[in-house]
């Protein structure tokens, strides 16, 4: 992937209000709901590429319980995704990304191009999330720290190689990229680790990811775990993506026992149901 053109830092942007912060400070794990205003997402492309679509969908997140939208306008889905260029990402999310914001839940933008971050964070979006993890694009780290915005760090490869130690390989992606934001000047409490479920990894790669997710604590940063309808349940269970539900939900409650803070999930208000009864459970020991 070509760099992106040098970008001028926005050193009068407002810092964004500390809405994840308060999130994470909370003893329950966070819903993330996602919104793809793609054609060609593993789930759901094409179905919210309208505006009104989107913006009825994040509307019905929210009440489902969502207390984070996360759009995102370029499948990055492991296998098969087509690249699409910063401006067709931004004539997609224009029409959508201000309706969105104008809900009032924090919006994160899910995209590897910093061009395309620096606009949505200049139009009410709170948080990037860069599924590769500030190492692609060499201007991302920079647009993050010059707006002052929580950044979602995620862990990703360009194949599969089952021979690898992938939970060493996590962990030495992860001193990676905070060394980068570190020397871009990103604060270390903006930093969220999400060890990226089902990119880069095989279906057992994925399964020993959450099941030693604790070994990320070392980090000191909040984890996000995204396994909504991925691949590697119907490994288990052979399905399709939106009859993953059940499995979908099994791996979130054991990611947030195993310290997960913010869960990304497509069935919003099942997701927020269970982890709400797990939290009440675990709460009356």
């Amino acid at each position: 992937m070509t760099a992106s053109p040098s970008l001028p830092a926005s050193p009068a942007a407002p810092a964004k209000p500390p809405q994840l912060r308060d999130l994470l400070a909370r003893p329950a794990a966070a819903v993330m709901g996602i919104l793809n205003v793609t054609p060609d997402s593993f789930s759901d492309g094409g179905d919210y590429l309208a505006p009104e679509q989107a913006q009825a969908h994040a509307a019905e997140m929210i009440a489902d319980g969502a207390e984070i939208i996360d759009i995102g306008a370029e499948s990055t889905r492991p296998y098969g995704s087509q690249p699409v260029t910063a401006a067709e990402e931004l004539r997609r999310l224009q029409p959508v990304l201000e309706a969105v914001v104008a809900l009032g839940t924090p919006v994160s933008i899910d995209t590897m191009k910093a061009e395309v971050a620096a606009w949505a964070l200049d139009h009410g979006a709170a948080i990037a999330n860069d599924v590769w993890g500030l190492q692609r694009d060499p201007e991302m780290a920079g647009v993050v720290a010059a707006r002052r915005a929580p950044v979602i760090v995620m862990h990703n490869r360009d194949a599969a190689d089952p021979a690898i130690d992938i939970v060493a390989d996590i962990n030495a992606f992860f001193e990676r990229s905070l060394t980068i934001a570190t020397k871009a000047g990103i604060a270390e409490e903006l930093i969220v680790l999400d060890p990226g479920i089902g990119f880069g990894k095989t279906p057992q790669q994925s399964m020993i990811t959450l099941a030693r997710l604790r070994e990320f604590s070392s980090f000191g940063r909040p984890l996000l775990i995204g396994a909504s309808r991925k691949r590697f349940i119907s490994t288990i269970v052979p399905s399709e993506p939106k009859q993953r539900l059940g499995g979908s939900l099994a791996a979130h409650l054991i990611a947030v026992e195993n310290g997960a803070k913010i869960i990304r999930a497509h069935d919003v208000a099942a997701t927020s149901q269970a982890l709400k009864v797990a939290h009440a459970i675990r709460d009356s020991r």
